[in-house]
C-alpha cells in the first residue's frame, strides 16, 4: 500500500511511526527535548529535570504523539489528504507547505499559551500539518465528498473544512477538550492558506 503513496507523504508516515515506536522504548527525554514547550518554562518532568522552549521544537514536536490513537488519527489524515495534495503540488512545494503549516501551528500554540498563562505543558502531534493539508484538500477538491466518522455524514470537502474550522474555533474559545491544541490546528490551517495564496500570486518557474 505504501508503494502507491507519494514520496514525501510516505516518508512522513514512516518517520512518525518510527518516532512513536522509539517513544515506547525511551524515557521522558524525547518529550523534554523535542516536544513544544511554551515560552517561560521551566516545567519539570521529574526531579531536577527542567524542560523549556528550544528552537528546534517548532518542528520536532510534530513527530511525537501522545498515544496510539493520537498517532492513528493523524496518520490517517496525512494519508487521506496528504497523498492527494502532494500529487497536486509536487513533492518540493508539498514539503514546504507541510512544514509551513507545522510552523504556523507551533507559533499559534506558543502565542495562545503566553496569553492564557497557567502551568506550562508540552504540545505534540502532527495535527497542525494535517489541518493545513485538510485546508488545501478543501481548496483543491471543493466538491469531492468526504465522510465524517462520527457521525457518518457525507459532505463536500469545502463544507467539511468550514465545519471543522468552526468546531475548532468554538472548542478553543470555550476551552472545551482541555489539553487539545485547538488554536494550533487553526494556525496550521492559516499557515497553509497563506502559502497557497502566495503561490497563486507567483506561478511555478
Amino acid at each position: 500500500m505504501l508503494a502507491s503513496v507519494p514520496p514525501i507523504t510516505r516518508l512522513l508516515l514512516i518517520a512518525n511511526v518510527a518516532v512513536f515506536i522509539l517513544q515506547q522504548f525511551s524515557d521522558d527525554s524525547l518529550i523534554l527535548l523535542f516536544a513544544l514547550w511554551p515560552f517561560g518554562a521551566p516545567a519539570y518532568i521529574g526531579p531536577q529535570t527542567p524542560a523549556g522552549f528550544l528552537p528546534w521544537q517548532l518542528v520536532t514536536y510534530s513527530f511525537l504523539h501522545g498515544n496510539g490513537l493520537h498517532l492513528l488519527v493523524n496518520m490517517l489524515g496525512l494519508y487521506m489528504f496528504g497523498s492527494e495534495v502532494e500529487r497536486v503540488l509536487g513533492y518540493r512545494r508539498y514539503f514546504s507547505f507541510y512544514f509551513v503549516s507545522v510552523l504556523a501551528a507551533a507559533i499559534a500554540q506558543l502565542v495562545m499559551s503566553a496569553l492564557a498563562g497557567g502551568p506550562p505543558y508540552p504540545t505534540v502531534g502532527a495535527s497542525g500539518g494535517v489541518f493545513g493539508l485538510l485546508l488545501a484538500y478543501g481548496m483543491f477538491f471543493p466538491r469531492r465528498m468526504v465522510m465524517l466518522i462520527f457521525p457518518p455524514i457525507p459532505m463536500p470537502a469545502r463544507v467539511f473544512v468550514f465545519v471543522y474550522a468552526a468546531i475548532e474555533l468554538y472548542l478553543g474559545v470555550t476551552g472545551t477538550q482541555a489539553g487539545v491544541a485547538h488554536f494550533a490546528h487553526l494556525g496550521g490551517m492559516l499557515g497553509g492558506y497563506l502559502m497557497l495564496r502566495r503561490w497563486r500570486r507567483r506561478p511555478p518557474q
